[in-house]
């Protein structure tokens, strides 16, 4: 698209880099997925929005995306330091379900979201199942170098492979991390590739292995789907920064210990050229748990009147490795902000055709590309898109050309949403939309005889049943919810 190199920022060397791609003209990026044992929360969905706009940049750049997200549905345990229950063996139980069909359940339930978000489809959804020989296979070629067997599975020694721990920053002078030591482990860090059924129990997922019968651990899934679908080294591995400090390690490890390479000086011998974490989102009342009963998914904010495509632009004002605070009057200003690009860009249809070039749109394409290769900064590229809406006497073909092409980066489908599509009815409403268009039809004719008393009333008895009025607007009202 542009001479401008794209600069990363790379989590294993703490530094911003310029991205050369391992094959010519290909970008071979990897996400790490969810578990599929429960709804996806919000901050959860921030990591694919991030991971989104990196694959659209990427094709902004011209590249050819091959990009892989996994989705787990065993081997996740509830500590993610390599202890507790797995998740979906516990939810099965707790719900007494077939655990094959909680898998399917929230697995189509992340799935609708990333539609909803308006997040591209990878090339591969992996799913962890499907993989089992392969991870057999795998734990077999580095069981006698790197491996070592105890009652409760196959564990990985992390003493046998160089740098150990050097994504997270976590491995003191001493060799010891801050992971708890579990009875049976070498050493504390030392972590399950194969987790064996415990004696006397039956799991509704477990499969014959030389070291018994049982699960992967989550770490072993995404080194072999990487490798399987992408070949090591691949360009980019993604995922949030919590992964950071124990699962990225833990693949690493295991990808240095199936290549044979070195430490992780060369990032390649990591399994992957770049490694990158999206902040967290941070929300104070506690519901981004999913342990809350109203924790804070998507379908919450669709049921509070918001689109989702505000939340994608609430993520976008924010740069991708600052945490972002969510508040409710955040959401709504990225709403307000949304309902005001797509205003703008439905007026296209009467821009008058004037400067047929696009010589006035120079500066705002220079300062959108130099934004996005410098590590992503979607908020300067938001004010570039803005900057690009508001030029005036300018062909509207043209002016169209340039804002579907910013569009097709930062997601928003500004050409495929209408104001009246922001406009969405919250769950506990008291009116209806008939009603409302009564009680407006009905001011309307008040003010129309200045009878601002009545007018007024039927203002405040709109707004305490949650609708907002908005005069001059053109759609003159809108929900909003206390």
């Amino acid at each position: 698209m542009s001479e401008v190199p794209l600069k990363l920022f790379n989590s294993l060397t703490r530094s911003l880099e310029t991205f050369e791609p391992v094959h010519a003209g290909e970008a071979r990026v990897y996400s790490c997925g969810p578990t599929v044992y429960n709804y996806p929360h919000i901050g959860n969905m921030r990591a694919y929005v991030f991971a989104d706009i990196l694959g659209r940049t990427l094709s902004w750049k011209g590249y050819a995306l091959k990009h892989v997200i996994n989705i787990t549905d065993v081997g996740h345990l509830t500590d993610d330091a390599d202890d507790g229950e797995d998740k979906l063996e516990k939810m099965a139980a707790e719900k007494a379900q077939d655990i094959w069909q909680i898998a399917k359940h929230y697995t189509e339930a992340y799935w609708d979201d990333i539609k909803a978000l308006n997040i591209r489809e990878p090339a591969h959804w992996s799913v962890a199942t499907d993989y089992i020989e392969e991870m057999l296979d795998f734990a077999k070629s580095i069981a006698d170098k790197h491996c070592y067997e105890c009652e409760t599975g196959l564990y990985f020694d992390t003493t046998t492979i160089d740098d150990y721990g050097r994504l997270a920053r976590a491995v003191t002078e001493d060799g010891e991390g801050r992971i708890d030591t579990v009875e049976g482990k070498r050493n504390a860090a030392d972590f399950a590739i194969w987790r064996k059924t415990p004696a006397g129990e039956k799991r509704q997922m477990e499969w014959d292995s030389p070291w018994g019968k049982g699960a992967p651990g989550w770490h072993l899934e995404c080194s072999v789907m990487g490798e399987k679908l992408l070949g090591f080294p691949f360009d980019i591995h993604t995922g949030g920064i919590d992964h950071r400090e124990i699962h990225h390690p833990n693949e690493i490890a295991q990808n240095q210990a199936f290549c044979g390479c070195g430490g992780l000086s060369e990032a390649t011998n990591s399994g992957a050229r770049f490694w990158m974490h999206n902040n967290f989102l941070v929300e104070r009342s506690g519901k981004m748990s999913k342990s809350s009963g109203e924790f804070l998914r998507l379908q919450l904010l669709l049921d509070k009147g918001y689109h989702p495509l505000a939340y994608r632009m609430m993520c976008l004002q924010a740069h991708y490795r600052s945490e972002l605070e969510f508040s409710w009057d955040g959401l709504n200003a990225a709403l307000t902000r949304l309902k005001r690009v797509v205003m703008a860009v439905e007026r296209l249809a009467d821009a008058v055709a004037s400067d047929p070039s696009h010589q006035k749109f120079a500066p705002m394409l220079e300062k959108f590309d130099a934004a996005l290769a410098d590590d992503l900064n979607t908020p300067i590229a938001l004010t570039a898109l803005e900057e690009a809406l508001a030029v005036k006497k300018v062909d509207a073909n043209v002016k169209r050309a340039v804002i579907e092409k910013m569009d097709a980066v930062l997601g928003l489908n500004l050409f495929g949403l209408s104001r009246t599509d922001l406009r969405i009815r919250p769950t506990a409403a008291q009116m209806s939309e008939a009603e409302i268009a009564d009680a407006m039809e009905r001011r309307k004719a008040a003010r129309a005889e200045k009878d601002f008393g009545t007018s007024d009333a039927i203002r405040d008895d709109l707004a305490a049943k949650g609708v907002e009025l908005m005069d001059g607007d053109p759609l003159g009202w809108d929900w909003k919810l206390a």
